[in-house]
């Protein structure tokens, strides 16, 4: 099965559209819509050559990262028709129908619910039944749109079929097209031995002779599946309508924590959703600071929650289910074996959080910059920490200044340290001092012209600790005279 469109706004089935990429001498076709492989275009081919073959070609570039990603989740998706699904390749998927096609009323049935299924997720497909993976693959992509090939018919249907369809590296392909060996069933009729001597030391990708084999079911090609995320689900069946769910919240959260501490997992998310008898559903969503599987404490973040709940003529199920699953391991903190689970400052983020919404609490987040004041942002508490920082030794204040603040110094060298400066209407004389530290601009953010800082840590005669920097430097050719800014104390 090969998925040829993006998920979402798909253009009509008209137009040619294809997707690229990078590549040496430019941009190169990445993939491409039925409508534009019919004009010629084929993947591996440059854009600008294509649009001289077709000049009302759509060109949009590929999200390769993000196009692993979706077929990722398409291959659990696509269990709903088998138990067996791996991802080929970055554009198709293998399902092992084997025993299950039945089920669909044969195999032709099921070939048309998977189209009409991708279809409604706005994805074009190209789908093939064989008894190997080498013959799946070469029929979805170089076969019928829709291909069914028995046991007995593999020799026959691939014998049409172009070299390419074999998975072999374009190299190979070139040569044997060279060698006039443009189909496999040509391939077929030249005698072994004669490619054998030719391919004995080529890899899998290389060697036709062993793709064709593969292919037609004489060398087995081992695969294993993916396996789904486990689900943490746990639900209360009710004999009759009810209108309020918090009776049931804290033998459904003993449940779910149970069955989390079983598998040494937490959760950073619970999802309680309630089914109405009138058809309709209802839900609320919490989330933790950092992974729990307390009952008690994932109970109470439901406390002012339950109310936005709409029982309309009341719910007969309710459902909790945990979300932003990790592993999460019991550390040992006290000599006699046990371990401390009053996690308060978590649990206080946690209640706020609840209490006044998501982004009521927030927390430090480092950034990827050496200017000071980059370096450090906020974020709320509830998301996952997900940023890079660069790790630093150097010294830092304790308490940093939202804007730095200018002051007036006097200074015995223009390269030194200032032996006195006024800061808020007070003058400090300097007893003792560390520096400098020279921080250059980002060229990469900053504007040119930006002069770079020179950070000096100074003690006055009373033993404050300052932490100060001079910006720019004497005829640097980026303003005048350097100016002094203080930017934070240290403890």
């Amino acid at each position: 099965m090969r998925v040829m469109e993006r998920h979402g706004n798909a253009p009509p089935d008209d137009i040619p559209l294809v997707l690229a990429r990078e590549g040496h001498h430019g941009p190169v076709i990445h993939a491409a819509n039925r409508t534009a492989r019919q004009t010629g275009i084929h993947p591996g081919s440059r854009v600008v050559d294509m649009r001289a073959i077709c000049p009302e070609l759509q060109v949009e570039y590929a999200d390769e990262a993000g196009d692993r990603a979706a077929l990722d989740r398409l291959v659990l998706w696509a269990r709903r028709w088998c138990p067996w699904t791996v991802r080929d390749g970055d554009d198709g998927l293998i399902l092992d129908t084997t025993g299950s096609d039945h089920l669909l009323g044969g195999e032709a049935a099921m070939l048309v619910e998977m189209e009409t299924q991708l279809s409604l997720l706005g994805l074009t497909s190209r789908l093939a039944v064989a008894p190997t993976w080498g013959a799946a693959w070469a029929l979805a992509r170089f076969g019928p749109v829709r291909s069914i090939c028995g046991a007995d018919e593999v020799d026959f249907k691939l014998g049409a079929l172009p070299v390419t369809g074999l998975r072999l590296d374009p190299d190979t392909v070139l040569l044997l097209r060279r060698l006039g060996l443009k189909t496999i069933g040509a391939l077929m009729d030249v005698p072994r031995l004669s490619l054998t001597r030719r391919f004995v030391k080529a890899g899998l990708a290389a060697n036709p002779l062993l793709r064709l084999d593969q292919a037609l079911g004489k060398l087995a090609e081992p695969v294993s599946s993916v396996d789904a995320a486990p689900q943490f689900r746990v639900q209360s069946r009710l004999a009759e309508p009810i209108f309020d769910p918090t009776p049931y919240l804290p033998e459904l959260c003993e449940d779910l924590c149970a069955q989390l501490k079983q598998a040494g997992m937490g959760c950073r998310g619970l999802h309680l959703c309630v089914y109405k008898t009138d058809g309709d559903i209802s839900h609320v969503d919490v989330a933790t600071s950092a992974a729990s599987r307390d009952p008690a404490h994932l109970h109470s973040l439901f406390r002012d929650k339950v109310d936005a709940i709409n029982p309309g003529y009341g719910f007969d199920l309710i459902t909790l289910a945990a979300g932003a699953v990790e592993p999460m391991q019991t550390v040992q903190n006290h000599l006699d074996g046990g371990s401390d689970d009053d996690l308060h400052l978590t649990r206080l983020v946690d209640r706020l959080s609840a209490k006044f919404g998501p982004r009521a609490v927030s927390r430090p987040a480092l950034r990827e910059s050496h200017i000071p004041e980059r370096a450090e942002g906020q974020m709320p508490a509830l998301a996952a920490m997900t940023d890079t920082a660069l790790v630093t030794t150097k010294e830092r204040p304790l308490r940093l200044l939202d804007h730095p603040e200018e002051v007036r110094v006097l200074y015995a060298v223009p390269e030194g340290p200032p032996a006195q400066f006024v800061w808020r209407r007070q003058t400090h004389r300097v007893a003792r001092y560390a520096g400098p530290e020279r921080i250059a601009p980002e060229w990469w953010k900053d504007r040119p012209g930006t002069r770079l800082r020179d950070y000096f840590k100074v003690e006055d005669q009373t033993g404050l600790r300052i932490w100060l920097y001079r910006e720019g430097l004497h005829e640097d050719g980026r303003g005048g005279d350097p100016r002094w800014f203080v930017h934070g104390c240290f403890a």
